[in-house]
């Protein structure tokens, strides 16, 4: 029995993600936002609910933080306290496979092995889904872009990594596509599940946020009375988290009190929009979530009132960093020694192969425009862009929060592939595209030139015979 197009595309994409969780087999975590994953996970797991911090984990961390328990109302040193800090269910997807697995060493392993079965394989068939939707009339073009997902280096690695992105990419695919659904057959249930994945996608990270509502706004207009499913199926779902860290705190308070924290290091004087190593222990001797909340947002609000002069360029710095080169996870752990020692003409050819597909899909995804019909689907993507990026470009930013869009880059590069490939015939396009399309792709190129010039020291550095002990912070 030959098997379908989705389901080949899994496997080859779960194959190519599993070699590199082999090879992982040994290894640990880093005292990072993983260990803060992990420890809620544990927690979970035990029956002992939401909690971290335990007097055993602050053991590990006494060389790095000093924490103040002063502050810390209910603090159990046996269990922890319970934290509102982090989002739900990535947390809650760990403490399934740890209940699995034990949470012994092996816990890692395991971990990594369910989050490229269940989290980074699908990410090649949704995107052909969703391609499908996009781009109706070419079945070529919807199996190429899966390819991409399949196959895109940096996607590859992620299920190494115990963090929210893993759950977060697959979720947000498969809201769109219940959303695309959703545009032309507004069933009851095409609506629901909309909302229902939306909601999961806010549990795991609620940055996306505005999209989910401008979502459902949107499907209002569209559908009037019929939406409402959308929306009261995401509210349903994402309530009793939002009721549960209001009884917490004793006031109204979101899915995670995180927002002061960023804000804190996005507009922090010795940053520069990105995450800043140093600075970014600031707060984490505050063990209250929402008194850490306040604080950060505070002192973010005085920063921008003592500087209002920063305020554009470092939005312009976080767009930048956004839409960056994927090198920083690569420096970081080449630098700290992770990966051993590789031979500098070894170590570029590496770095060409997982810095070169975003640059291509990116430039190619800029000539998709003059393609492009206006309809309900391309709005609707519209919407997803502008509304992810905005926050990023206001609050904080990094490379790799570029890559929830990556599916949807891999599908627009198919379609600047073959605006590129065939002849251009003036009369039937729109010349202001075109000419979009070209000054976004030279803007896309100067800012990757300045990302490298920027960071010339540091490639330089690493590039030398001892670039693996280099030991840069993240």
């Amino acid at each position: 029995m030959k098997l379908s197009f989705p389901v080949r595309i899994y496997l080859a994409a779960l194959i190519l993600r599993l070699i590199p969780v082999l090879l992982a087999r040994n290894l640990g975590i880093g005292l990072d936002d993983m260990f803060q994953y992990d420890m809620l996970a544990r927690s979970i797991s035990s029956g002992n609910g939401f909690r971290w911090y335990a007097q055993e984990d602050l053991r590990q961390l006494e060389a790095y933080v000093n924490f103040d328990l002063s502050t810390a109302s209910g603090y159990d040193p046996r269990y922890g306290m319970y934290t509102s800090f982090r989002a739900p269910l990535y947390p809650t997807f760990l403490a399934s496979v740890y209940y699995l697995s034990g949470t012994g060493f092996e816990r890692f392993f395991a971990a990594r092995a369910a989050q490229a079965l269940f989290l980074g394989a699908p990410l090649a068939p949704l995107t052909y889904l969703v391609a499908r939707h996009l781009i109706p009339n070419s079945e070529s073009q919807a199996r190429a872009s899966a390819w991409i997902i399949a196959c895109y280096p940096m996607l590859l690695v992620y299920p190494l990594g115990l963090g929210t992105e893993n759950p977060f990419f697959v979720l947000l695919l498969a809201s769109f596509l219940f959303l695309l659904k959703a545009l032309y057959v507004p069933s009851g249930w095409n609506m629901v599940f909309a909302g229902l994945f939306l909601g999961l996608t806010t549990l795991t990270r609620s940055v996306i946020l505005p999209f989910a509502g401008l979502s459902i706004l949107y499907f209002l207009f569209l559908h009037r009375s019929k939406a409402t499913l959308v929306g009261l199926a995401f509210v349903l779902l994402i309530s009793p988290w939002i009721i549960r860290n209001s009884l917490l705190h004793g006031k109204l308070t979101g899915i995670e009190t995180s927002m002061g924290y960023n804000l804190y290091l996005g507009y922090h004087p010795q940053g520069n929009g990105s995450f800043i190593f140093g600075p970014s222990l600031d707060l984490l001797t505050i063990m209250d979530d929402s008194k850490r909340d306040q604080v950060g947002t505070e002192r973010a609000l005085a920063f921008i009132r003592e500087q209002p002069e920063r305020f554009l360029p470092l939005a312009v710095n976080r767009l930048g960093f956004f839409l960056g080169l994927e090198k920083r996870v690569l420096m970081y752990f080449y630098s700290n020694n992770i990966l051993g020692y590789i031979p500098a003409p070894a170590l570029l050819l590496t770095s060409v192969l997982l810095l070169l597909p975003f640059v291509l899909i990116c430039l190619l995804s800029a000539f998709s425009l003059p393609l492009m019909a206006e309809n309900q689907k391309s709005t609707l993507l519209a919407i997803l862009f502008i509304s992810y990026m905005f926050p990023h470009i206001f609050i904080l930013s990094e490379d790799r929060f570029h890559l929830a869009l990556v599916p949807y880059l891999a599908i627009l590069s198919t379609s600047g592939w073959v605006f590129l490939l065939n002849r251009i015939h003036w009369k039937s396009v729109n010349r202001r595209l075109v000419l979009v399309s070209v000054i976004t792709a030279v803007l896309l190129i100067v800012n990757w030139g300045f990302e490298l010039h920027r960071d010339a020291d540091k490639i330089a550095q690493i590039l030398g015979p001892h670039g693996n002990t280099s030991y840069f912070p993240y």
